[in-house]
């Protein structure tokens, strides 16, 4: 990265020095890899102490079972061909839920197999309903969350080559020529709930034949949908089930996750209707040996704190992987910073392995995908640089190591990524380096926050009237919505239907409730953001390069804003509010721009608090006003160029919070004098931002914070952490309710960090509005000192 001070002791130009030199005679496993310990000693040489703790788990012998007897005789050759003579145990309970109409979620680890589960029933009766006069007796859905998983799914029934199964990817990147092929002819269409969404549902009469004969819907990696995604593939799901029912079939729905705490719950809330759970793994599994590791603090030239980069970390690791021999994937959070990754790592490795590293993220063409999976199978390359496109389920057998660049966002995506290493059955290394971030900085020193937890619960709210209602409208231009849908939709439903009427949205019937206008509503309507999505356009063109999320557009596409998209640089010319489209030119004038920001908020409803003897702790309904107001331009190395005003509407967010008040005379006993509020309060709030993820299934981006000295609602120094999606996602009740260990794991978070006067490891904020003024970091561990003391140990639970 620009600017970045390089560690004493690595050799950062060359491919065979440095910290990353094999270890001599480093020894190796039976089949000649490197084994986990010896990697590690490897990767790290001179400077063990960045290596902050190992943990091994433990492996997992297997637990076979019969195949059922009603498995078509034509499927179980090509399986046994294949070379799977037995099943697993949780593989047959799922398929014989399934086969017995019974709606089923499967939760087991990562490559253990679940896709068999389903398979087995799903091609059996599409092979059956072959002979049916169309050839389509039984077709099955299949919802992935990322086209790369879909097309791994295609691949492997591809390679059972059942003549009687027609399966198809059918998605942004399908053919024009080749889609009325697939609604007429295919039994197995791979897709994703935006295309259903989007244009199976608004188009159902041209599917008539295939939902007609609909028997199955699997919704795969189903821990994906949480929050307010999730809330938009609940009311989705709902309106699959109204269109089937139109057609008169009734499919069995079949979810699958690697990870989520209570599985029947989630997904009984995804679907409306109860779900039987098969959670007993009965899968092998080779040891894992898991490291955290911390980059180095050092002091750039103006003599602050510094954490290297877990960008630049990661990178080195990968090559030092690459050097052994090892093949590695490396997860990063942001296609920019797989870029960068990939990068490094070639810097790093000789220039023989030059060629064996590369990038894969989303925005690549299909076929640029399955190459780079292609030569990820075939050992051709050794280290690769991945988003999470990767994590979820593509079936890469035998790589060697995961590393993880940052916390992923929950302990749900971390296993699922590090689960990406051991799938041969050899033992793996999977390696969490730590970003320049409060929750990164406590797990790598608290390891039994990671190890001796069980995976978060996933909260999905299907009645969340900001997401229901819009699909209530592109439910009613599907089919009409009459009464009996009432109890498919929610009980939220009918109140909100006569607020769609009002607003001339919708026209009611006797016979029902109708869309009465020329446009869809399912075009105004995106499941992975709350509005309408504004388009990035470039200006010489009109080409649409690209969108962003209509709530963060005000920050992210103003006006002046420099622009990141596919690797791409790009500076914004206008922001068209009404047009929903920001126009932008192509290019890198060499600085970066950051939005700055005002926020503030009123209490609307308080549901639920607990009294703290002079402090009280709150959880209700809110309104959080935001307004971006300017924005600075900055060198790489963080020098301000200049502020530059901006004039854009304020926003305002509806949605639920927890917050607590201090009263003034308490602070000032603890150190926290009136006018050292602002900043210990403030200094709290990025902290407690940045740790809620460890307690709730949340990324840090999907959370606000806002703190005052002096609320006029509370009339007391305020601080409040508060979704940030209309209505809410249930994150900061998930907050409320472990306040306490939240609140104390913030406060150890600040004091244990290294920095003298606050740093990005403990309570500065990558997305502060404020520049991160004021902030003061013993004011703050102070300011939580009280709330803990006078939260006290909490009811027992």
């Amino acid at each position: 990265m620009n600017g970045e001070p390089t560690p004493t002791g690595t050799a950062s130009g060359s491919p065979d020095g440095g910290r990353f030199a094999p270890a001599a005679g480093a020894p190796r496993t039976p089949a000649g890899r490197t084994s986990p310990e010896a990697l590690l000693q490897a990767l790290a040489g001179d400077h063990p102490e960045r290596l902050v703790h190992v943990h091994e788990v433990a492996a997992r012998a297997a637990v076979h079972a019969d195949w059922p007897e009603w498995v078509d005789p034509s499927l179980l050759g090509s399986l046994l061909a294949s070379g799977i003579e037995h099943p697993w145990s949780h593989q047959v309970e799922v398929a014989q839920h399934a086969h017995a109409g019974r709606h089923v979620v499967v939760s087991t680890g990562t490559a253990s197999g679940k896709s068999l589960g389903y398979h087995l029933p799903i091609l059996s009766d599409l092979v059956a309903g072959a002979s049916a006069p169309n050839g389509r007796g039984a077709t099955a859905l299949y919802l992935s969350p990322t086209k790369a998983l879909a097309a791994d799914q295609l691949s492997r029934i591809d390679a059972l080559a059942l003549p009687a199964v027609r399966p198809a990817t059918y998605d942004g990147d399908t053919p024009t020529d080749e889609r009325r092929w697939i609604r007429d002819h295919a039994n197995l269409v791979l897709t994703n709930p935006d295309l259903l969404h989007h244009s199976l549902l608004p188009g159902h009469e041209r599917w008539s034949s295939f939902l007609r004969a609909l028997r199955y819907v699997v919704v795969d990696e189903c821990h994906v949908y949480k929050g307010v995604f999730g809330s938009h593939l609940a009311a989705v799901l709902r309106r699959l089930r109204r269109v089937a029912a139109r057609y008169r079939s009734t499919p069995t729905f079949v979810f699958a996750s690697a990870t989520v705490a209570d599985p029947e719950e989630h997904a009984s809330r995804l679907l409306g209707m109860p779900v039987a759970p098969v959670t007993v793994d009965g899968s092998p599994r080779a040891s894992m040996t898991f490291a955290l590791w911390e980059p180095p603090l050092l002091v750039d030239e103006t003599g602050q704190p510094k954490r290297v980069s877990t960008i630049t970390e990661t990178g080195e690791l990968l090559a030092g992987c690459v050097r052994e021999q090892v093949q590695t994937v490396a997860f990063a959070r942001s296609r920019a910073g797989v870029e960068v990754v990939a990068r490094i790592a070639r810097e790093r490795v000789a220039t023989s392995d030059e060629g064996r590293v590369a990038a894969y993220r989303g925005g690549f063409l299909p076929e640029e995908r399955r190459e780079l999976e292609r030569s990820l199978r075939s050992k051709e390359l050794l280290g690769l640089a991945a988003t999470n496109a990767l994590e979820l389920g593509v079936d890469v057998s035998g790589l060697d190591a995961v590393l993880l660049a940052g916390w992923p966002g929950t302990l749900s995506s971390l296993w699922q990524q590090a689960g990406r290493a051991g799938r041969s059955g050899e033992r793996s290394l999977a390696v969490l380096v730590a970003a320049d971030d409060p929750l990164d900085t406590f797990v790598v020193h608290h390891p039994e926050a990671i190890f001796g937890r069980g995976i978060e619960a996933t909260v999905v709210d299907p009645d969340n009237p900001h997401v229901l209602a819009p699909h209530l409208a592109a439910a009613a231009a599907e089919l009409p919505v009459t009464e009996a849908d009432v109890e498919v939709f929610g009980p939220q439903t009918r109140a909100l239907l006569d607020v769609l009427v009002a607003r001339g949205i919708l026209k009611k019937r006797p016979r029902g409730w109708f869309w009465g206008r020329e446009d869809r509503p399912a075009d105004h309507l995106s499941l992975r953001g709350a509005g309408e999505p504004v388009r990035i356009v470039e200006t010489r063109t009109g080409r649409v390069v690209g969108t962003v999320d209509d709530a963060a557009a005000h920050s992210q596409v103003h006006t002046g804003a420099v622009h990141l998209h596919q690797g791409q640089t790009w500076v914004v010319t206008e922001l068209d509010l009404d047009d929903h489209a920001a126009f932008a030119v192509r290019g890198d004038p060499g600085w970066t721009t950051q939005a700055q920001s005002v926020s503030d908020f009123q209490i609307v409803h308080e549901v639920e608090h607990e009294a703290w003897g002079p402090l009280r702790c709150s959880f209700g309904h809110v309104t959080v006003r935001h307004q971006v107001t300017s924005f600075l331009r900055r060198l790489p190395g963080g020098e301000v160029l200049g502020e530059h005003p901006l004039d854009l509407p304020p926003r305002s967010l509806a949605t639920k919070a927890v917050w607590w008040t201090m009263p003034v005379d308490e602070l000032a006993a603890v150190g926290v004098p009136e006018d050292g509020i602002p900043g210990a309060a403030h200094a709290a709030e990025h902290a407690a931002i940045g740790m809620l993820p460890l307690f709730a299934t949340a990324d840090r981006w999907d959370i606000g914070g806002v703190s005052t000295a002096l609320h006029p609602d509370t009339g007391l120094p305020t601080i409040l952490i508060y979704d940030g999606h209309p209505g809410g996602a249930g994150f900061a009740e998930r907050g409320y309710r472990r306040v306490r260990a939240w609140l104390g794991a913030t406060r150890e978070a600040i004091a244990s960090c290294e920095c003298a006067t606050g740093c990005p490891s403990c309570i500065q904020s990558p997305k502060c509005g404020n520049g991160n003024e004021p902030l003061d970091k013993q004011g703050a561990i102070a300011l939580l000192d009280l709330t803990l003391r006078c939260a006290g140990p909490g009811p027992t639970v």
